[in-house]
């Protein structure tokens, strides 16, 4: 970065010459993310509002196009981390934000976790351990109050006030799970979200003859209703209920880009019930992004 250069072109930006400004704002969106300090001191040395309402626009547009940047390098990835994903997401909000602030949080919910973990235990009792830790001790829960909120679909903001959305909560319940060496993983359940924990060795070995995913579920989870054990008939009356064809993969895990895309869907629809149609613009270009040569994801 060209540190001289940057400071001359944004000490143009206040100019009144529309023509001059465009170029200005042009050569600047060119360059990446590493300049937005040097825009973000200018901003507090100036009291000029237009030229401060200019630069908070560039300062946005970068860091947009540096977010949809990270995000298509996570879905190339060979093995693209959930808990990474939800943090990108986040930061559409919070430009800022460290990854270390979320994956401190979970490392703490998961050292509670594993302190009350002892001998061996079932597949039942590791998840009642861990419904012990995030619900009656952390007390996390649906923003049932809050139901559009879009704070519900940021992880470091359901971290924080521990109220979330099905998507969220299920995001944060998985990884602490899977760092303990639990394999419980997200279902794309239509109007709500819902976990499995599947019997590892189904999974790797077919038994009995039967090769299909639905074998290899233990049981699922209902994270907003305090990470309730559930069974397969209690799925399918809920579909029955909302009236839903019964398809296989209301019943497996889904794939990680599945679970972002759905995160997406949800903060799409906040800022549309908010009428903020410029963020709810913004976000449908992530989502268009998750979407991007989907054959060819890992």
């Amino acid at each position: 970065m060209d540190t001289k250069k940057i400071q001359a072109l944004i000490s143009l930006l206040d100019d009144p010459d529309v023509e001059i400004f465009s170029t200005v704002e042009g050569e600047l969106l060119k360059e990446q993310v590493e300049i937005v300090p040097e825009l973000e001191k200018a901003w507090e040395v100036s009291a000029d509002d237009v030229f401060q309402k200019r630069v908070e626009n560039i300062i946005h547009s970068i860091q947009f196009e540096n977010l949809k940047k990270e995000i298509r390098e996570w879905k190339r990835s060979i093995d693209p981390d959930l808990l990474f994903a939800a943090y990108l997401v986040a930061k559409y909000q919070y430009p800022e934000l460290s990854f270390s602030e979320i994956s401190d949080g979970i490392n703490a919910i998961r050292k509670d976790i594993w302190l009350e973990l002892s001998g061996p235990l079932t597949s039942l009792e590791n998840i009642r351990i861990v419904n012990y830790i995030l619900y009656d001790k952390y007390k996390f829960s649906r923003n049932s109050k809050e139901l559009l909120s879009p704070t519900n679909n940021f992880i470091n903001d359901v971290l924080r006030t521990k109220k979330g959305n099905p998507v969220s909560l299920s995001i944060i319940y998985s990884a602490v799970c899977q760092s303990l060496g639990m394999p419980v993983y997200g279902v794309n359940l239509p109007k709500n979200f819902i976990l499995v924990y599947l019997d590892e060795e189904m999974t790797n070995v077919a038994k009995e003859g039967c090769t299909s995913p639905l074998c290899s579920a233990l049981f699922y989870i209902n994270p907003i209703n305090n990470g309730a054990i559930i069974g397969k008939k209690e799925i399918e009356v809920f579909l029955k209920q909302q009236k839903l064809t019964f398809l296989d993969n209301y019943f497996t895990p889904c794939s990680n880009q599945d679970i972002v895309k759905r995160l997406l869907n949800n903060l799409r629809f906040s800022y549309e019930s908010r009428g903020e149609d410029e963020k709810k613009k913004e976000v449908m270009e992530l989502i268009m992004l998750i979407d991007e040569d989907k054959d060819q994801l890992v």
